[in-house]
């Protein structure tokens, strides 16, 4: 259900998931909709700048020869087949790039909390709430935030910040995640913006167990009214 809900900026950061290259260059990767995520995430970057909000990039890249990945797909070359090492569209997207002094994490996993985690960083900081938008939602967005939650912060997932190859694998993604995001909220981006800058919103947070039972005839619009 939906609740007023308020932010202490000053114990706030802002997480952003895997925004490369490769999401709109290579044609096995594409995230549908991608220009739309990368101008949101943009807007709540802005946002976060001018508020002292501090940000966190994050960029998946893989070394298939690392230890740990018996079964990962790989290329005809031996090239890992998503986030090699040595592809240039690794690289975070111009438009959503870090700016100077801001952290950037490079990971092998889908989470942004596993071996490179800046979990203790963001306590020292005082960091009690992560708005949480990236690519794919069911995917790396969805490890994050779960491990966000399990180590006691409380997500902010941006919905219209994020997404993965189709409506729905993205709809139904936000909707697994509203439904176990104990201790946060779903929003918009405006309403992220409206947080940011210290105003109140009516933002969905999760009561009771598994509330929102979605079907394939409603899950557009339960989603909608996140």
């Amino acid at each position: 259900m939906k609740r007023t809900l308020r932010i202490d900026t000053g114990k706030m950061a802002a997480i952003f998931i895997d925004l490369q290259e490769e999401h709109r260059a290579d044609p096995r990767y594409l995230v549908e909709g991608y220009a739309g995520v990368l101008a949101q995430a943009r807007r709540l970057q802005d946002t976060a700048r001018r508020h002292g909000v501090p940000l966190y990039h994050a960029a998946y890249i893989v070394d298939p020869a690392a230890p740990g990945r018996p079964f990962h797909p790989l290329q005809p070359d031996g090239r890992s087949a998503f986030s090699d090492k040595d592809d240039p569209n690794i690289a975070i997207c111009a438009e959503v790039a870090p700016a100077a002094g801001e952290a950037v994490v490079f990971k092998s996993e889908p989470s942004l909390f596993g071996a490179s985690s800046p979990a203790e960083e963001l306590r020292r900081k005082g960091i009690e709430w992560l708005a949480i938008a990236g690519v794919w939602t069911e995917a790396c967005v969805d490890a994050t935030v779960k491990d966000a939650v399990a180590l006691g912060f409380h997500v902010l997932l941006v919905k219209d910040a994020c997404g993965t190859a189709s409506t729905a694998m993205h709809q139904t993604a936000i909707l697994n995640l509203a439904n176990r995001l104990y201790g946060g909220a779903v929003v918009s981006t405006d309403d992220a913006c409206r947080l940011i800058e210290g105003t109140p919103v009516e933002a969905w947070q999760v009561q009771g167990s598994v509330p929102l039972r979605f079907t394939y005839e409603n899950a557009s619009g339960l989603y909608a009214e996140l």
